[in-house]
């Protein structure tokens, strides 16, 4: 998993869909502030509180101008379901190639029920105006996290 002041392997080339089906990417984000929130999968129980919880301080983080997007390696159909089910004002990007969860480092092996699987670890990346990585949860445990994040991207950005 990539850490802080790390380069983003392939940076200029992590392209991919969002919900809307729209071509995103991270240089077209350049000069602006981000959070990137990797999670495992659009309307689970964890997902949906955590994506809620962005949801909730989306304003606080735009008046900080951090843009919130979310990432996993969900359908385009799926992440256009679940923002609007729950009415998500920001990017989901459509990861199912795994371009972004690759170059990140946030795939990993999980353990559910005795079987073992490749999935996203649940991560969060902070990015400055340059792309470059300021602060990095991993293994992001969803209780207290939105709140943690937005209080610890102000204070390294305010």
């Amino acid at each position: 998993m990539l850490e802080a002041h790390q380069d983003i392997p392939g940076f200029k080339d992590l392209k991919a869909l969002d919900q809307n089906g729209n071509d995103i990417s991270l240089v077209q984000f350049l000069g602006q502030k981000l959070i990137l929130f990797f999670y495992p999968k659009d309307n689970t129980p964890g997902c949906t509180i955590e994506s809620c919880g962005f949801r909730e301080v989306s304003d606080d983080f735009k008046a900080i101008n951090i843009q919130i997007i979310g990432i996993s390696r969900d359908s385009v159909q799926k992440h256009k379901n679940f923002t609007k089910k729950h009415n998500l004002p920001f990017p989901l990007i459509a990861d199912t190639e795994s371009i972004f969860c690759d170059a990140f480092g946030v795939i990993k092996e999980k353990n559910m029920f005795g079987k073992k699987y490749l999935g996203i670890e649940r991560s969060t990346f902070l990015l400055d105006e340059r792309g470059e990585i300021q602060y990095v949860w991993s293994k992001v445990k969803i209780m207290g996290h939105v709140t943690e994040a937005l209080k610890i991207s102000s204070s390294i950005f305010v």
